[in-house]
């Protein structure tokens, strides 16, 4: 009998990882939920930290974060969750989750913030963060605004 696919996380660090990130963003935002091309490609792309996530080889999950500023500080704004359909369900979104917030944590932020699509606000109630907006459209989507605050260490 084979284990299953390990599944593993990394910082987007060549532009084949790149390439592969857009392309999960692309199946998952643009062809699966309709969002327009030019709501998903935006400025931040260039200065978020990306990550990919793998099953065994094949990439099949991505998000982002960058640096905002929040309530007269900065803050790590988490966005771009995506898992390919075929893979999920097995854990992957939460793992990515997790890594994004570790990744942020260790760049020193202790608040971080998501604009979370409504039907996943308890998915991201898990992981401790709060609604603090009510229902907001983003590329026709129903979302609400998310935060967590860690305390300082």
């Amino acid at each position: 009998m084979t284990s299953p696919t390990a599944f593993h996380i990394h910082p987007v660090t060549s532009e084949a990882d790149w390439d592969a990130a857009r392309a999960i963003r692309e199946q998952v935002f643009i062809v699966e939920q309709d969002c327009p091309p030019e709501d998903e490609w935006d400025a931040y792309d260039a200065t978020s930290r990306h990550l990919l996530g793998w099953a065994g080889d094949t990439p099949v999950a991505t998000a982002r974060w960058r640096t905002v500023p929040y309530d007269e500080a900065l803050a790590a704004k988490l966005e771009r969750f995506a898992v390919l359909p075929d893979y999920r369900g097995r854990g992957y979104g939460r793992a990515l989750v997790a890594f994004a917030l570790d990744d942020a944590r260790r760049a020193g932020f202790t608040t971080f913030i998501l604009h979370a699509q409504a039907h996943l606000e308890a998915f991201y109630a898990d992981f401790g963060f709060e609604t603090v907006s009510g229902v907001f459209e983003e590329a026709s989507i129903p979302h609400v605004k998310m935060v967590r605050t860690d305390a300082a260490s």
